[in-house]
């Protein structure tokens, strides 16, 4: 008996769906080729799921991969005003920050404050990854944990609904109040760890080649997702970067290069721009347009945070002031703000921006962007109301749980006002598969990031 391997997210006839969805999103016109697609049987991309397990029919991969070619050749009427290169963002960005030319230091326990929430806020959101809207709050309500103020459990939860519901099942066994013991493993925290070792090896001149090299090196590809495995595919069939980002990558405007920014912020204490420029390299690595706009407003943001001397509001600004304007990101970005402006619960600013952003896919950076800068506006930088509100609001639950945690750990300085609640169940030890890190200390990993602050220690 024989049985069949097949990665997902890297298959042409899984790709394509996904590609006429970002065509379209782009104001693409590619009604021609997606009735050539359909007529050959292929499917529509999946909201929920990531690929099929069986293999294609019969020549349809070759299909496939032709009309693959073809949508890449398709302009997009939206790219002149969503560049990728770093020269024209900073062109197109009236209001970039200027360069710090004075030394700024940051705290070593605001870097432990940091790495703790980006783990309690990611760990929060994975039980409920992948699950509607309706599911997260139906879940939450029948343990009397409505408006989401601590971790998801099962206790008490009717079998009827958590059929109706299943949690994450990769995460439940080790994310429900009832499982955790220490951080398990999860990309939203080996993409940080990887992003020290880089800046350890080759300090703050890295180049995205020396990224994709310790990928390689270090980084199992069973480990990477989306746009990160289609790139790491794309070097193993000897597509050099920046290439790696585009070749036949639908996922190349969701949510991946976000989540590897916070280290490129934390080093850049109240250095905006030096920590968007720094996040550009790494992202164009498997991002395009607003997908590396993702990275560098995160980056700019935790760095105006590191520094100091600004509060959640002001961050989102600096992170805003490195974004092409007439961007969607921005777009996204100012609708978050705006929306949790004034409100009085954070339900209605859920339920206005799902009806704005919900033809998204659920990790695309645009909806996940506008429900993070709500979140971090609502809450007003508390930590607790940061995270929570964050995760109730969906879509992808464990990354905007660690961002919003990373950023809101930062604002509060020092681990012990993080509430014992997040901070103790981690057992301050994370489990990873990058080489030397498995069950590190989360105050370990903020002595290694403030050395990583100091100049002379980012040297090649």
């Amino acid at each position: 008996m024989t049985t069949t391997v097949r990665a997902t997210w890297v298959q042409p006839e899984d790709l394509v769906g996904h590609e006429l969805r970002q065509a379209a999103q782009d104001g693409r016109d590619a009604r021609d080729i997606e009735r050539r697609w359909y007529e050959a049987g292929g499917s529509p991309a999946p909201d929920r799921a990531g690929a099929s397990e069986h293999p294609a029919p019969p020549g349809l991969r070759a299909v496939a991969g032709r009309l693959l070619d073809e949508l890449a050749l398709l302009e997009s009427p939206l790219a002149d005003n969503e560049p990728t290169g770093l020269d024209a963002i900073r062109a197109a960005c009236p209001r970039w920050p200027l360069p710090r030319t004075d030394p700024s230091g940051v705290d070593r326990e605001r870097l432990h404050a940091a790495w703790l929430g980006r783990a309690a806020g990611c760990l929060l959101g994975k039980p409920v990854e992948k699950l509607p809207l309706e599911g997260i709050r139906a879940l939450a309500r029948a343990t009397g944990n409505w408006p989401l103020a601590t971790w998801f459990t099962a206790r008490g939860l009717p079998p009827e609904l958590a059929a109706t519901y299943p949690w994450n099942r990769r995460s439940a066994a080790t994310s429900l109040a009832e499982n955790i013991d220490g951080m398990p493993e999860d990309d939203d925290l080996n993409h940080p760890l990887l992003a020290l070792v880089l800046l350890r090896h080759h300090g703050r001149s890295f180049t995205t080649a020396d990224l994709a090299r310790l990928w390689l090196d270090e980084l199992p590809a069973g480990r990477t997702f989306t746009a990160e495995r289609v790139a790491y595919r794309n070097l193993l069939d000897g597509i050099e970067p920046p290439d790696t980002a585009s070749y036949r990558n639908p996922f190349r405007e969701w949510i991946g290069a976000q989540i590897r920014a916070d280290v490129h912020g934390w080093t850049h204490p109240g250095d905006p721009a030096a920590a968007a420029e720094q996040a550009h390299r790494d992202a164009v690595l498997t991002h395009t347009g607003n997908g590396v706009y993702g990275a560098m407003f995160a980056a700019a943001a935790l760095a105006e945070a590191a520094g100091g001397e600004a509060d959640v509001h002001g961050c989102l600004a600096a992170g805003l002031r490195v974004v092409p304007p007439r961007s969607r990101f921005a777009r996204a970005v100012r609708d978050g703000i705006a929306a949790a402006h004034g409100a009085a619960g954070f339900d209605s600013v859920v339920d206005l921006l799902h009806a704005r952003y919900g033809h998204y896919h659920w990790v695309h950076v645009l909806p996940n962007a506008a429900l993070l800068a709500a979140a971090l506006t609502h809450a007003d930088g508390d930590f607790s109301g940061s995270v929570c509100r964050v995760v109730s609001g969906g879509w992808d639950t464990d990354s905007n749980g660690a961002t919003a945690g990373s950023l809101a750990g930062l604002l509060a300085g020092r681990p012990e006002a993080l509430p014992d609640r997040w901070t103790t169940p981690l057992k301050n030890r994370l489990a990873t598969s990058v080489t030397g890190f498995d069950s590190v200390g989360f105050d370990t990993l903020a002595d290694l990031t403030h050395r990583l602050t100091h100049q002379e220690a980012l040297r090649p």
